[in-house]
């Protein structure tokens, strides 16, 4: 893993998984996973915006926290998947429920992050 400049302060539940999670692509890696796919390139794919590098680190990292585990298929050329393990599984509900409040409140959500105006 990385070294890091700022000492780790996990005082409470999410403070823990904000560590584990922190990374603009891993909920969705995560939720793309749980939804088969698979592959390296599927992943890709379903997010363009990502560079290949990004993800295999953000990858590489749900894999260290135990979220992914990932398989390395002998042929040639070799072939590689990636599955959620028992305890990642656990936070598909918890992702899912995150993408529906983002939709229900899409607009305001839209609105404030545009900066064109101010939740009350």
């Amino acid at each position: 893993m990385r070294e890091r400049k700022i000492p780790l302060n996990l005082n409470c539940g999410l403070d823990l998984i904000g560590e584990v999670l922190y990374g603009k692509w891993k909920m969705r890696l995560l939720w793309f996973i749980s939804q088969g796919h698979k592959r390296p390139s599927e992943l890709q794919r379903k997010i363009p915006d990502a560079s290949r590098r990004v993800l295999n680190v953000q990858l590489k990292e749900l894999e260290e926290h135990e979220l992914i585990c990932k398989t390395i298929y002998p042929v040639v050329p070799p072939k590689v998947e990636y599955e959620l393990t028992d305890f990642g599984r656990t936070l598909v509900p918890v992702i899912g429920a995150l993408g529906m409040w983002g939709d229900e409140h899409e607009g305001r959500l839209r609105r404030v992050i545009g900066g064109t105006g101010r939740a009350i």
